[in-house]
């Protein structure tokens, strides 16, 4: 048994991207931010689409084409298949952890 909360970084250099499980339809991710944004050069543009959850912390997701949306601890985006997004903001007091799930 493992438990998203646990064994969390003590320092946080970089965002941290772990997957929890992947098969041929389906990829999960547990991702760890403190502060962190999307790199400054480019939009995410996936081909799968993305359901995303605040586990702990707080971020904000960016649409090209608006809006922002802020995501507090048990708050979740649906995010369909080539939406530009980017995470603007994530909490840099605190450890964001994040449970991104990737599907087609």
């Amino acid at each position: 048994m493992n438990n998203l909360l646990s064994s969390l970084p003590e320092t946080l250099e970089n965002e941290v991207f772990e997957s929890v499980l992947e098969t041929s339809h389906v990829r999960i991710e547990r991702i760890v931010s403190k502060g962190h944004t999307s790199p400054a050069e480019g939009w995410y543009d996936q081909d799968e689409h993305e359901w995303v959850m605040v586990l702990e912390g707080a971020g904000r997701v960016l649409f090209e084409q608006g809006p922002e949306i802020q995501l507090e601890k048990g708050d979740h985006l649906s995010i369909p298949a080539h939406s530009r997004h980017r995470v603007s903001w994530t909490d840099p007091e605190r450890v964001t952890v994040w449970l991104a799930v990737f599907y087609r």
